[in-house]
């Protein structure tokens, strides 16, 4: 599950670059109460007074053997991660790239507004042609961004 810029940027400088409450509702309604799965940056860039995720379970990936998340469970390696039959993997790009393959449902946001693709931006994984995909009708956020929702599955 992530949210994209329309040319594809999902992080830039450990933060994302724009705020559309409606995304994070929608974020909140669908992983409550299942696994969440993400790695250390990812978990680095949450505000403190929401880490770990409420009413979820935090698990992050993270190849620092000494790395802590109080809250989290934190694991070496993204199959340790993946035990659930439903785990919502939160991101980053690293940890998108390594899930994809396991993956057989992406809900995507898609944000209408102008970033111009930097070297160090983390980006939204590219989905092939095994995916299925229902788009939503352009919206309005309170935030003044246009967005909508893309549901994906794989069968």
């Amino acid at each position: 599950m992530w949210a994209q810029s329309t040319s594809g940027v999902i992080g830039r400088n450990g933060d994302i670059p724009w705020h559309v409450p409606e995304d994070l509702a929608r974020f909140k309604q669908v992983t409550v109460g299942h696994t969440v799965v993400m790695g250390r940056r990812t978990w680095d860039s949450l505000p403190a007074a929401v880490r770990p995720l409420p009413r979820r379970r935090n698990i992050v990936v993270s190849r620092q053997a000494d790395f802590c998340a109080q809250g989290a469970e934190v694991v070496d390696s993204l199959d340790e991660a993946l035990t659930e039959p439903e785990a919502w993997v939160i991101g980053g790009a690293e940890i998108y790239r390594l899930a994809l393959p396991h993956a057989t449902r992406c809900e995507v946001t898609e944000i209408e507004i102008d970033l111009v693709r930097d070297d160090d931006d983390a980006l939204a994984p590219v989905l092939d042609e095994t995916w299925l995909g229902a788009m939503g009708e352009w919206q309005v956020s309170r935030s003044g961004l246009r967005y909508r929702f893309h549901s994906y599955r794989r069968p």
